[in-house]
């Protein structure tokens, strides 16, 4: 059996056309408009200070959901023979969803969270109340064999309302679950809201745009297309979120073997005619292509960190060469039959869309390639530029046929009555909305505007090495004052005034336009990052005919505050770190290291929050033997930027001590080629500052031939810094080499109130490292003497070499070693830190010793 398919089939209920019309007319017009946004968007976010990716959501989020909302609800309604909606509730339903696109876009640029949070919060009721009303729909009627459209668009409805939560949770804040709910909202919005509409009506559409028929060999393939597609997108989803790569590219795999479905049901039919079919042929090659990319990618990754540059790489593939396309392939093949009165001025209308149509087909899918290969500049450049002027004549085409017919009323020519003319006034108060919000977003931003108080004027800012480039400014009082700010370091940052007026965090090569305003008076900017404005990335403003003042800083001075009181008790429920150096065992060491910001115990009955590695100061001690292999696995949990640096390993620092992101990590391998007490800490720049607030750790190597003892203790001496991590205070106490207290293992005097123990016949190995970040150490016990000294590689004394003694293990900052003694018999042994400024404050611990066994 076969069938030619009416898409201008009228409702089942009777309306007439021309009710129903004045909303479909005025639903494309907001397509188009939104398409339109996206295009200005695109060529001018660099000069409004946006980041890339809102021109990319006024193209999903914008135009092609309103796209999908209109057309499902048309098709279902016209080919399944079902009851739509009255044109009042179609057009109410549109005009909020619009309204909260508007409300999510402005809230994430705007970094307001209550706006993210309500329009996504909105776009999922949205979606949800579609997808239940197509769940019913689907229920209530005898569908006939174009049921499975709906099938197709409760799920695209399903994964939008799936795809909003997670947006909405990453404007919330995500912390280290970023890249997993950013990577599943990704898949969730492309490949499940638009690839799963676009493929649903794809069975219908392709007929359609070939002038063949549907056969029962599409109508079986659409059945069983959606189960592998809806199985491979849940599978990708949960693979995501489990950050189980295995599963993410079996689901990618599934779900490409649906798109596969689809495109060898379609193949049979005749070769395309026109533009439209050529498009959605295109555009669903590109579909395979990208989830295909995106599997392979993935695999040989392996590790789902790596989706942030794999979505990267394919994202303009989904971008221009699949969404764009299809959906103006499919306005092409569809706003004729909207706009048109009969087959007369449907030709008019097609010829109109389909002027200069071969370039510009050949010219987008020539763009794809262009901007998807990660070619040298100005290659990508030329690639999007080539794209949104493809999609901007098509825009213009449409635009100029579609708005005469709405200003009209209607597909009738006439005024459509008071209910159509209700309809369109809300269709059209919609869309004004919609522009007047995207301009008033990205109003205010343009820092070429004049201003009464004076002329304007426009500085590039960069930031970059820790520092503000320019860190002065001068200009005449009044000036209006814009900051077009650049960030050109891989650690995130932001600008922001002594009014409070700030940029949004921003990454690698992102810019931002601060408006300064009239300044008349100096002022003062700095990064808002923990530490960062410490570390020296200030700038001053400084004027010239106006007053000479700088507003009050409280927070440059020193933090105040108790002190330390060594003889307090712990705080309830203290845990004393454990000392004890396991022996090394195997060849190959893998641990997973995940930063994370928490309260810990600094002295006695002292807590404050420090930045640590699997939440403790010092890190875990990792131990082996000249040769073994070390396999660390980064795991960044934390606020802000952070790395690592193994001083055990040699290899290039470029890739695994860089800087990774909250949500992300790295792994980071390295061979033992050398025995010693080696320190590891957080590499990123300011690199005092993280160490100080506890991101360090020891890597025990053993020299080769190293002989057992009874016991073995690692300590790991530290400078202790007060203070709000990467405050103003604490900051200058580091840079001035003014610590609080010192430490052995992150808290002072802890081995007082839990000293190590030993027993009188036993030989004890004692490991120092040193993690600084600025003083020296010189280890010693009280009352004891060793015989073995090892320090930073080398044997400086062996008891089968010399009679002689040692009485200190000196290190300097990041050195590190062991001593060997033997108790002379039972009693307590303080150990310390002979410089005795360090002993007195919190250096010290003891050793008690009982009787031989």
């Amino acid at each position: 059996m076969t069938q030619f398919v009416d898409l201008a089939a009228p409702s089942a209920t009777g309306r007439r056309a021309g009710t129903r019309g004045s909303v479909f007319v005025w639903a494309n017009v907001v397509v188009l408009g939104w398409l339109a946004v996206a295009v200005g968007l695109l060529a001018g976010h660099d000069l409004l200070g946006l980041p890339a990716w809102v021109a990319l959501h006024a193209l999903l989020l914008g135009a092609v959901t309103n796209a999908i909302v209109i057309w499902s609800e048309h098709f279902v309604v016209a080919l399944c023979r079902v009851p739509g909606p009255s044109p009042r509730r179609l057009a109410l339903g549109l005009s909020v969803l619009n309204v909260f696109v508007v409300t999510a876009l402005v809230g994430v640029v705007a970094d307001v969270v209550v706006l993210s949070g309500a329009g996504g919060a909105g776009v999922t009721v949205i979606a949800t109340i579609h997808t239940v009303h197509l769940l019913r729909t689907k229920r209530a009627a005898v569908l006939g064999r174009f049921g499975y459209l709906i099938g197709f668009y409760a799920a695209a409805s399903a994964a939008l309302a799936g795809g909003a939560v997670l947006g909405a949770g990453l404007a919330a804040g995500a912390g280290h679950w970023y890249v997993r709910l950013w990577a599943a909202h990704v898949h969730l919005t492309l490949l499940g809201w638009v690839g799963l509409s676009v493929l649903g009506t794809l069975f219908t559409l392709w007929p359609t745009t070939t002038g063949t028929r549907i056969t029962e060999r599409t109508v079986t393939a659409a059945r069983r297309a959606l189960p592998t597609l809806g199985a491979g997108l849940i599978l990708v989803t949960g693979g995501v979120l489990a950050a189980q790569v295995w599963v993410t590219a079996a689901g990618l795999l599934c779900y490409a073997a649906g798109t596969a479905i689809a495109i060898v049901a379609l193949l049979p039919t005749d070769t395309p005619r026109g533009p439209a079919a050529w498009m959605l042929a295109a555009s669903t090659a590109w579909l395979g292509v990208a989830v295909l990319l995106d599997a392979g990618r993935l695999i040989v990754a392996g590790s789902i960190d790596a989706l942030p540059d794999i979505v990267t790489t394919i994202m303009p593939v989904l971008a221009a060469g699949f969404t764009a396309q299809v959906l103006v392939g499919a306005l092409t093949q569809l706003l004729p039959v909207v706009l048109g009165r009969g087959p007369a001025e449907h030709k008019a209308i097609a010829a109109v869309l389909e002027r200069g149509a071969v370039p510009r087909i050949v010219a987008a899918n020539v763009a794809v390639p262009l901007v998807a290969l990660g070619l040298p500049r100005p290659v990508p450049e030329i690639g999007w530029a080539v794209a949104a002027i493809c999609l901007a004549s098509f825009v213009t085409l449409a635009l100029r046929v579609a708005l005469p017919v709405a200003l009209r009323g209607g597909l009738t020519g006439q005024p459509a009555g008071e209910h159509s003319r209700g309809t369109t006034t809300g269709v059209l108060v919609g869309l004004i909305v919609v522009v007047l919000t995207v301009s008033f977003a990205t109003g205010g931003r343009d820092g070429t505007e004049s201003s009464t108080s004076g002329d304007a004027r426009t500085i590039e800012v960069v930031l970059t090495g820790m520092r503000v480039q320019p860190d002065t400014v001068e200009v005449p009082a009044g000036t209006r004052l814009v900051l077009r700010v650049t960030n050109q370091e891989a650690m995130p940052h932001d600008l922001r005034l002594d009014s409070g007026e700030r940029t949004p965090r921003l990454s690698r090569g992102e810019t931002a336009l601060l408006d300064v305003g009239p300044v008349h008076a100096d002022r003062q900017a700095w990064c808002a990052v923990a530490g960062h404005r410490a570390a020296g990335m200030t700038m001053a403003i400084r004027v010239h005919g106006g007053h000479q003042h700088t507003p009050e800083d409280p927070g440059n001075g020193r933090e105040s505050g108790p002190g330390l009181n060594l003889a307090a008790d712990p705080a309830p429920g203290w845990t004393p770190r454990d000392a004890t150096l396991p022996p090394a065992t195997g060849t190959l060491h893998k641990a997973d290291l995940r930063v994370t910001e928490r309260e810990v115990e600094v002295a006695p009955g002292r807590r404050e929050r420090r930045w640590v590695f699997n939440g403790s100061a010092p890190g875990p001690a990792l131990r082996g033997r000249v040769g073994d292999q070390f396999e660390i696995t980064l795991i960044n949990e934390a606020e802000l930027g952070h790395g690592i640096d193994f001083h055990a390993g040699a290899l290039a620092p470029d890739q695994p001590m860089r800087t990774i992101a909250p949500g992300e990590r790295l792994v980071y391998r390295f061979t033992a080629t050398r025995a010693g007490a080696w320190l590891y800490h957080c590499s990123t720049m300011p690199m005092s500052q993280h160490i100080a607030n506890g991101m360090y750790g020891a890597v025990i190597i053993d020299p080769p031939g190293l002989p057992a003892v009874d016991r073995e203790y690692l300590l790991v001496s530290s400078q202790l810094y007060l203070g709000e991590p990467g405050s103003d205070g604490q900051v200058s106490k580091i840079g001035d080499g003014e610590p609080d207290g010192w430490t052995f293992n992150g808290m002072a005097a802890q081995y007082d109130h839990a000293p190590l123990t030993a027993h009188g016949n036993e030989r004890v190995r004692i490991w120092v490292v040193n993690a600084g970040p600025g003083d020296t150490t010189a280890f010693h016990v009280v009352g004891a003497q060793f015989d073995t000294v090892y320090r930073e590689g080398a044997w400086l004394l062996r008891p089968t070499e010399t009679a002689g003694g040692a009485q200190v293990l000196d290190l300097a900052p990041a050195q590190g070693g062991f001593v060997e003694l033997t108790f002379p018999e039972p009693g307590h042994y303080p150990f310390v830190d002979h410089d005795m400024r360090h002993a007195e404050n919190g250096a010290h611990g003891t050793f008690t010793v009982t009787a031989p066994q």
